[in-house]
């Protein structure tokens, strides 16, 4: 875990807010996330008129692919209650591996509802 959290040294306050969603998500859930090795979270390092660099794991066997979280620093500043909701939406996004989740087929949808269903709604 404090692997993970090394992406926020220079956000602390964004680091926090991470941390508060990761500890509330099922213990299922942090487990499928923390034990795979192609998970990452990452800050946004955008810079106008340059982009920004993510590194990412490749494609594995059997279409395994990579489970990065990427989150952009002005979620630091917003409200609490938004920054977890979209903090949990990515975790979402990872954990159902970018796809649908039970009957709900869109994967934005999906992960809007999982995160819901971890007590992060969208406001």
């Amino acid at each position: 875990m404090t692997d993970l959290m090394e992406a926020f040294a220079d956000c602390p306050s964004l680091g926090h807010r991470v941390r508060t969603v990761l500890d509330a998500l099922p213990e299922y859930v942090q487990r499928d996330l923390l034990d795979d090795p192609r998970f990452s979270i990452s800050l946004e390092n955008f810079v106008p008129g340059k982009g920004w660099t993510l590194w990412m794991a490749c494609p594995g066997p059997h279409g395994s692919s990579s489970r990065s979280v990427v989150l952009r620093p002005r979620l630091a500043e917003c409200s609490l209650e938004f920054a977890h909701y979209v903090i949990a939406h990515e975790f979402a996004h990872a954990y159902l591996r970018n796809g649908g989740w039970g009957e709900i087929e869109d994967v934005e949808e999906a992960a809007d509802a999982l995160a819901a269903s971890w007590g992060f709604c969208r406001t």
